[in-house]
């Protein structure tokens, strides 16, 4: 037997127990451990039925190991596939004890038992679809025969987990436990009752999926239902495909139909980059020289600085999270005001059912109100969340460094400004660190964590583990203008207004981006975040922005005759209710700047559009990550999934440039770069960490640290 299973015979009854943790990964050693036990307990004739248990707390098993995914040791046998079918064809009752998450592979091991007794608390899910391919150890052919077709391919599909109680319901859960005894002594128990009933093996080969009451056409309207929230993926196609196959062929052959699309969708693009951003989050928690088992702060309570927009949304964060929030504002109107929209958000949140009236009630009951610093002296974390202007966050800080306690962590929301400068208003420049909400501060997952020059190792640590107690992706990086997210939003939004110039329209603009798959295209994103709210950035930067005479020049004549965006019904485009259409004033300003500026009009390809603005964004990611600011390429690619709405299916930015190729990245931006004469000179150099890539033949995983 490995290490990664014990083995024991209770009462005639053989239990298999997995004691690989974290998860239960199914590996090598895993997969090893529980054929060999199962050989065991098949040759012992006192043995008169299995059961499979887990001894990692609240798990059962979480599925495959994905760092065997592409290697030799994965195909290794026993494999997971056949593994499972072994189990199915088992002489012997074989329970599966599902003590808690059983995900992935962990399901498809407890689908190929001939029963299943499992906690309330317990969770069963495949949820591979997120790593661009399908179940593929008998998932999509098993779970319809148990569960229905319609129950299976929304879970496959969606990759969402089905708690206990749905699996009872749905039958391929048969028992659940809610006793107080041992979970394991109970499974044994069961294993005991069936064999004394008489209960049968159970082998999904002479089994059949019930279609008797399935909707008329029901895989086509299940398709036309999830095809907008699916565009772009390869993955959730192939696992209707894979129940289609469930409800038509005997076992073996769909088994063997689901081999070959999980072969389909793991040699795609989609599969790469979504198993790239899987390791991503794992890889954004690792930050050099600092030790991730360093003493954490305590956060009980927190207050947010500044009650408008982005303050309510991040003062909701931690309400949901059930901590204590102060809000703070000066000005007491906008205090009540504040707090109103806070409330009636929950309020909107309870009409959808998706919050209960005493929930909203307690949320509420965690929120204080003040316009009194006093109010906020015995808080562990302070969020100042006020116009973005250097001065007045000085004036906050230093109010904040003698007004708070001492240890209280100091965080501002700045999206642009010098994260270093604002902490050295204070005593304690160790406390103070970036915490950038992005908007809606409720709802957009990222947290870019902006680590000061100064800042403590215990307050990074502290602060990404409040990030995940909040339900945020954080992301640490450097201090910088606009970081890593709004610096490399600077050339996307210059090369789209330097194509307004050139001919090309906003919604040709967007619609190629959309295409691409981005959520939203750069001028509608323009007109959401406020033209005015632009224009002020460009104000604070005027001098290096007048280098290039061009840059953003429509965005300011649209601002001078008043049109902000959505805000005023027209700005980039005209707004009529939720209908848009193009302003025809973009085209006679960009038009008469054109020829101001002695630049040529002419038709613009959709695929000039997005090698100009992503290829730049790429460019300078690559410049950020040779500065430092970021540790590595991937931190680059979630900031860009979770907080600009990058197609999780192309993995973010920087994956997808490794997709294309850095050289055919390189050579691009060199076209350009001669194509666009002093324009081109100025701004599309590759960054020279680029060019040593490519003439190295290495790509970003290289720069790891």
């Amino acid at each position: 037997m490995t290490q990664a299973t014990a083995y024991e015979v209770r009462d005639n009854i053989a239990v298999i127990t997995m004691q690989s943790p974290p998860v239960n990964g199914l590996g090598l050693d895993l997969r090893t451990g529980i054929s060999e036990g199962y050989s065991k307990a098949i040759e012992d004739s006192s043995v008169q039925a299995i059961v499979i248990a887990s001894i990692v707390p609240n798990v059962f098993c979480g599925g495959a190991d994905i760092t065997e995914f592409g290697t030799d040791k994965g195909f290794a046998k026993p494999d997971l596939p056949s593994l499972c079918c072994e189990l199915e064809e088992s002489s012997k009752p074989i329970v599966a004890a599902i003590s808690g998450v059983a995900l992935g592979g962990g399901l498809e091991l407890a689908l190929a038992c001939d029963y299943r007794i499992a906690l309330p608390t317990a969770q069963l899910g495949l949820p591979e679809v997120n790593l661009g391919i399908l179940p593929g150890a008998g998932g999509t052919q098993r779970l319809p025969r148990f569960a229905g077709p319609q129950m299976a391919v929304e879970m496959i599909v969606s990759g969402k987990p089905a708690p206990a109680a749905k699996a009872l319901a749905a039958g391929f859960v048969d028992r659940v436990y809610d006793g107080d005894g041992d979970f394991v002594e109970a499974a044994v128990a069961y294993a005991k009752e069936l064999v004394e009933t008489g209960a049968p093996v159970r082998n999904c080969a002479d089994m059949t999926v019930d279609t008797s009451n399935l909707p008329e056409n029901f895989f086509d309207g299940f398709r036309a239902a999830i095809a907008k929230k699916t565009r772009g993926f390869f993955a959730p196609e192939k696992c209707i495909q894979a129940v289609e196959a469930a409800c038509e062929l005997p076992l073996a052959e769909g088994l063997k139909k689901e081999g070959e699309l999980f072969q389909e969708c793991a040699a795609t693009p989609q599969a790469r980059a979504q198993q790239h951003l899987f390791f991503a989050e794992r890889a954004a928690n690792k930050i050099p020289g600092v030790n991730p088992k360093t003493q954490i702060r305590t956060i009980d309570k927190v207050a947010i600085i500044g009650s408008g927009t982005m303050g309510g949304g991040i003062a909701m964060n931690f309400l949901n999270a059930g901590i204590p929030v102060v809000i703070l504002d000066l000005n007491a109107e906008a205090l009540e005001r504040g707090v109103g929209v806070i409330r009636k958000n929950y309020e909107i949140t309870a009409k959808k059912g998706k919050l209960t009236e005493e929930k909203l009630e307690q949320r509420m009951g965690l929120l204080t109100a003040t316009t009194d610093y006093a109010d906020i002296a015995d808080v562990d974390l302070v969020i100042e969340a006020v116009f973005e202007r250097m001065d007045i966050k000085k004036t906050v800080f230093k109010t904040l460094d003698e007004v708070c306690k001492p240890g209280a962590i100091l965080a501002t929301n700045t999206s642009t400004l010098d994260v270093n400068e604002i902490a050295a208003t204070t005593g304690r420049p160790r406390d103070v660190i970036g915490l950038h909400f992005f908007s809606p501060a409720n709802v957009m997952p990222l947290l870019e964590v902006v680590r000061g020059e100064e800042t403590a190792e215990d307050v990074i640590v502290t602060v990404q583990k409040l990030a995940k107690r909040i339900r945020k992706t954080p992301v640490v990086v450097g201090v910088c203008y606009g970081f890593v997210g709004n610096r490399m939003v600077d050339p996307y939004g210059r090369e789209a207004s330097r194509l307004l110039l050139e001919g090309a329209a906003p919604s040709q603009i967007d619609k190629a981006l959309t295409d691409f798959g981005l959520a939203m295209g750069i001028c509608a994103m323009s007109d959401l975040a406020g033209i005015d709210v632009g224009y002020l950035v460009r104000e604070s930067r005027r001098d290096e922005i007048s280098k290039d005479p061009s840059n953003g020049i429509v965005l300011d004549r649209l601002y001078e005759k008043g049109c902000y965006g959505q805000k005023t019904g027209k700005g980039l485009y005209i707004y009529e209710g939720r209908d848009r259409k193009d302003n025809p004033e973009v085209q006679e300003i960009a038009e008469a700047a054109a020829a101001e500026l002695g630049i040529a009009r002419r038709e613009i390809s959709d695929q000039e559009i997005i090698e100009r603005t992503l290829y730049t964004l790429i460019n300078e990611g690559v410049q950020i990550l040779d500065e430092g600011i970021a540790y590595r390429a991937s931190d680059i690619d979630l900031v860009y999934i979770y907080g600009y709405g990058f197609p999780v299916w192309r993995g973010g930015p920087m994956r997808y440039a490794e997709e294309i190729g850095l050289d055919t990245l390189l050579n691009t931006l060199n076209g350009y770069r001669e194509q666009l004469g002093d324009y081109g000179e100025m701004w599309f150099k590759p960054a020279p960490l680029l060019e040593k890539l490519v003439a190295e033949g290495k790509g970003f995983s290289s720069l790891n640290r």
